[in-house]
Protein backbone atom coordinates (compact mmCIF):
# COMPACT_ATOMS: atom_id res chain seq x y z
CA UNK A 1 0.00 0.00 0.00
CA UNK A 2 1.24 3.45 -0.82
CA UNK A 3 -0.48 6.53 0.06
CA UNK A 4 0.88 9.78 -1.00
CA UNK A 5 -0.57 13.14 -0.20
CA UNK A 6 -0.20 16.81 -1.82
CA UNK A 7 -2.56 20.13 -0.81
CA UNK A 8 -2.27 21.97 -3.84
CA UNK A 9 -1.84 26.33 -2.86
CA UNK A 10 -4.79 28.27 -3.41
CA UNK A 11 -4.87 29.51 -7.37
CA UNK A 12 -6.36 32.49 -6.37
CA UNK A 13 -7.73 34.55 -3.16
CA UNK A 14 -11.11 33.41 -4.00
CA UNK A 15 -10.36 29.79 -5.04
CA UNK A 16 -10.47 27.08 -2.37
CA UNK A 17 -7.60 24.50 -1.66
CA UNK A 18 -8.36 21.31 -2.58
CA UNK A 19 -7.34 18.13 -0.78
CA UNK A 20 -5.83 15.49 -3.20
CA UNK A 21 -4.58 11.59 -1.45
CA UNK A 22 -3.93 9.10 -3.71
CA UNK A 23 -3.50 5.74 -2.49
CA UNK A 24 -2.39 2.28 -4.24
CA UNK A 25 -3.76 -1.11 -3.80
CA UNK A 26 -2.84 -4.67 -4.97
CA UNK A 27 -6.53 -5.40 -6.12
CA UNK A 28 -8.14 -5.34 -9.89
CA UNK A 29 -9.83 -2.19 -10.65
CA UNK A 30 -13.41 -3.40 -10.79
CA UNK A 31 -13.16 -4.83 -7.25
CA UNK A 32 -11.62 -2.14 -5.19
CA UNK A 33 -14.12 0.20 -6.94
CA UNK A 34 -16.60 -2.43 -6.00
CA UNK A 35 -15.62 -2.13 -2.27
CA UNK A 36 -14.98 1.36 -2.25
CA UNK A 37 -18.65 1.93 -3.15
CA UNK A 38 -20.81 -0.62 -2.47
CA UNK A 39 -18.92 -2.46 0.86
CA UNK A 40 -18.51 0.28 2.66
CA UNK A 41 -19.77 -0.92 5.64
CA UNK A 42 -17.12 -3.57 5.92
CA UNK A 43 -13.84 -0.85 6.14
CA UNK A 44 -14.86 2.54 6.86
CA UNK A 45 -13.76 3.49 10.28
CA UNK A 46 -17.11 3.26 13.00
CA UNK A 47 -15.41 6.04 14.57
CA UNK A 48 -16.05 7.81 12.08
CA UNK A 49 -19.66 7.36 12.03
CA UNK A 50 -22.30 8.80 14.51
CA UNK A 51 -23.46 4.84 15.13
CA UNK A 52 -20.32 4.51 16.40
CA UNK A 53 -19.65 0.82 17.48
CA UNK A 54 -23.66 0.63 16.76
CA UNK A 55 -22.92 0.86 13.48
CA UNK A 56 -25.76 -1.25 11.43
CA UNK A 57 -24.54 0.00 7.96
CA UNK A 58 -23.41 2.47 5.57
CA UNK A 59 -25.04 2.77 2.43
CA UNK A 60 -24.59 4.52 -1.08
CA UNK A 61 -26.93 4.48 -3.65
CA UNK A 62 -24.59 4.79 -6.64
CA UNK A 63 -26.91 6.70 -9.50
CA UNK A 64 -26.80 10.52 -9.50
CA UNK A 65 -29.07 12.01 -7.00
CA UNK A 66 -28.68 9.00 -4.89
CA UNK A 67 -28.04 9.36 -1.21
CA UNK A 68 -25.24 8.42 1.12
CA UNK A 69 -26.56 7.24 4.47
CA UNK A 70 -25.43 5.59 7.41
CA UNK A 71 -27.90 3.41 9.44
CA UNK A 72 -27.82 2.94 13.29
CA UNK A 73 -29.75 1.41 15.79
CA UNK A 74 -33.57 1.86 16.58
CA UNK A 75 -33.92 3.39 13.32
CA UNK A 76 -31.82 5.88 13.12
CA UNK A 77 -31.05 6.75 9.73
CA UNK A 78 -28.51 10.25 8.38
CA UNK A 79 -27.88 11.03 4.91
CA UNK A 80 -24.89 12.56 4.42
CA UNK A 81 -24.09 13.03 0.92
CA UNK A 82 -25.52 12.93 -2.37
CA UNK A 83 -23.93 11.24 -5.27
CA UNK A 84 -23.32 13.46 -7.74
CA UNK A 85 -22.00 11.04 -10.55
CA UNK A 86 -21.19 7.77 -11.37
CA UNK A 87 -19.26 6.08 -13.86
CA UNK A 88 -18.79 2.24 -12.76
CA UNK A 89 -15.39 1.38 -12.25
CA UNK A 90 -13.83 4.40 -13.17
CA UNK A 91 -15.39 7.44 -10.86
CA UNK A 92 -17.39 8.64 -8.37
CA UNK A 93 -18.38 11.57 -6.73
CA UNK A 94 -20.68 12.97 -4.11
CA UNK A 95 -21.23 15.87 -2.37
CA UNK A 96 -19.67 15.56 1.13
CA UNK A 97 -22.94 17.11 3.25
CA UNK A 98 -21.44 16.70 6.87
CA UNK A 99 -20.63 19.79 8.34
CA UNK A 100 -17.44 21.76 9.92
CA UNK A 101 -19.16 20.68 13.48
CA UNK A 102 -19.78 17.47 12.33
CA UNK A 103 -23.31 17.80 11.82
CA UNK A 104 -25.20 16.96 8.55
CA UNK A 105 -26.06 19.13 6.45
CA UNK A 106 -29.25 18.87 4.77
CA UNK A 107 -28.44 21.86 2.40
CA UNK A 108 -26.06 20.24 -1.00
CA UNK A 109 -25.21 23.99 -1.98
CA UNK A 110 -23.33 23.97 1.65
CA UNK A 111 -21.78 20.84 1.45
CA UNK A 112 -18.06 20.18 -0.23
CA UNK A 113 -17.57 17.82 -2.89
CA UNK A 114 -15.62 14.94 -3.27
CA UNK A 115 -14.34 13.57 -6.59
CA UNK A 116 -13.00 9.53 -6.87
CA UNK A 117 -11.06 8.46 -9.56
CA UNK A 118 -9.86 4.59 -9.75
CA UNK A 119 -7.13 4.19 -12.46
CA UNK A 120 -5.20 1.14 -12.99
CA UNK A 121 -1.43 1.58 -13.23
CA UNK A 122 -0.72 -2.11 -13.78
CA UNK A 123 -2.36 -5.37 -13.67
CA UNK A 124 -4.12 -6.30 -10.82
CA UNK A 125 -3.35 -3.05 -9.19
CA UNK A 126 -5.77 0.38 -8.46
CA UNK A 127 -4.31 3.95 -8.20
CA UNK A 128 -6.90 5.54 -6.06
CA UNK A 129 -7.19 9.50 -6.25
CA UNK A 130 -9.45 11.14 -4.17
CA UNK A 131 -10.20 15.02 -4.63
CA UNK A 132 -12.03 16.74 -2.02
CA UNK A 133 -12.61 20.47 -2.74
CA UNK A 134 -15.19 23.46 -2.00
CA UNK A 135 -14.86 23.27 1.43
CA UNK A 136 -15.83 26.93 1.41
CA UNK A 137 -19.02 25.83 1.05
CA UNK A 138 -18.91 24.96 4.69
CA UNK A 139 -18.88 28.57 6.06
CA UNK A 140 -16.66 30.31 8.60
CA UNK A 141 -14.84 27.24 9.94
CA UNK A 142 -13.73 25.92 6.39
CA UNK A 143 -10.22 26.12 6.34
CA UNK A 144 -9.78 24.23 9.93
CA UNK A 145 -12.13 21.61 8.62
CA UNK A 146 -10.15 21.48 5.25
CA UNK A 147 -6.81 21.10 7.79
CA UNK A 148 -8.46 18.56 9.80
CA UNK A 149 -9.65 16.26 7.08
CA UNK A 150 -5.96 16.76 5.27
CA UNK A 151 -4.41 15.87 8.01
CA UNK A 152 -3.25 12.13 9.10
CA UNK A 153 -6.33 11.58 11.42
CA UNK A 154 -8.89 12.95 7.76
CA UNK A 155 -8.18 11.23 4.53
CA UNK A 156 -5.33 9.13 5.18
CA UNK A 157 -6.23 7.62 7.87
CA UNK A 158 -9.81 6.94 5.75
CA UNK A 159 -8.08 5.21 3.09
CA UNK A 160 -5.55 3.28 4.83
CA UNK A 161 -8.22 1.59 6.10
CA UNK A 162 -9.59 1.25 3.14
CA UNK A 163 -6.18 -0.26 1.67
CA UNK A 164 -6.15 -2.76 4.63
CA UNK A 165 -9.67 -4.24 3.95
CA UNK A 166 -8.60 -4.77 0.40
CA UNK A 167 -5.98 -5.98 1.19
CA UNK A 168 -7.64 -8.78 3.76
CA UNK A 169 -10.14 -9.31 0.74
CA UNK A 170 -7.74 -9.72 -2.11
CA UNK A 171 -6.82 -13.14 0.18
Amino acid sequence: MRITTSIPGEISANTMTTIIKTIEVTIPIKTAFDLFVNKLTLWWPQEYTWSKDKLVELVIDPIPHGLCTEIGPNGFRCDWGTVMEVEQGKRFAFKWQISASRVPEPDANKASEVYILFEQPAPGATRIQLTHGKFENHGNNYTAYRDAMASEQGWPYILSAFASYAVKSAH
